[in-house]
């Protein structure tokens, strides 16, 4: 079933649609996917025009921008994009180049239906974060999706430890977003809805950072007591910023298994 507003599906206008950069540059990296990922947009990097493709059949409603000035010849850039419009009709496209030629803008834009804006690398990438954030309001790209959230894996590291007793209880961190956290610990603690856990200590690979958090309730699922807990609003800007790069990384590794 499809949706006027997005040209999607109802998933996509539920959970947002996937953004993909195609062979993006280092201050395309981080001048403009480090400002995406802090607006709680799900954005990837993408290394293989060939397996992104067919990546997509699984992701019908993405949005692809392109670095024209990478890997392959304008001419098979061309014969790529109109391979994507045909196989995947929702998918949204935008390109990078250094070439601004009007002509080529056109070419592109016109012919080719490029959606999501035409950028020039050689213009302040603050300004073409500027615009691809309007493109991607306007297909609304988040769908109703306010926040990212990342499933942790067992082997991954997200632990969790609650000052309890004189002590700190251990957990295990099941997702994390910068709303929240859903975990399990080492034993129950029994804890109470609306309990205030101050100086709670999180650590999400290297990084160990410092929060607190109201429990908000707790359910069983395959005979483990999962606790959430959300944050309060004196959660530090920092660890928010930390929160999502380490979301973004998780989500990034998780895509590259999947295509490669």
């Amino acid at each position: 079933m499809s949706s006027e507003k997005t040209g999607g599906n109802l998933s996509s206008d539920i959970t947002g649609r996937k953004i993909f950069f195609l062979y993006p540059t280092a201050s395309m990296q981080s001048q403009i996917i480090t400002v995406l990922v802090q607006q709680e947009y799900e954005v990837y990097n993408a290394k293989d025009h060939g397996r992104l493709e067919n990546a997509l059949k699984n992701y019908p409603d993405s949005v692809v921008y392109v670095n024209l000035d990478s890997k392959i010849s304008e001419e098979q850039w061309e014969k790529w994009i109109i391979g994507i419009h045909s196989s995947f009709p929702s998918v949204k496209i935008g390109c990078f180049s250094s070439n601004a030629d009007e002509e080529l803008v056109k070419k592109y834009i016109d012919k080719l239906h490029v959606t999501c804006g035409f950028m020039t690398l050689k213009l302040d990438l603050n300004k073409t974060v500027s615009k691809i954030l309007k493109f991607l309001d306007i297909i609304n790209a988040k769908g109703r999706r306010k926040y990212l959230r990342a499933s942790i894996d067992h082997n991954a590291t997200a632990a969790i430890n609650v000052p309890l007793d004189g002590g700190f209880l251990n957990g295990v961190i099941k997702d994390i977003s910068v709303v929240g956290i859903a975990c399990v610990f080492e034993r129950d603690p029994e804890l109470k809805k609306n309990v205030l856990c101050r100086d709670i200590q999180i650590k999400l690979q290297s990084m160990l950072l410092k929060a607190e958090a109201v429990v908000f309730g707790s359910r069983e699922n395959n005979g483990e007591k999962i606790y959430v807990l959300l944050f309060t609003q004196r959660i530090d800007p920092d660890t928010k910023v930390k929160i999502r790069k380490y979301i973004q990384h998780n989500l990034q590794t998780k895509i590259d298994h999947e295509i490669n």
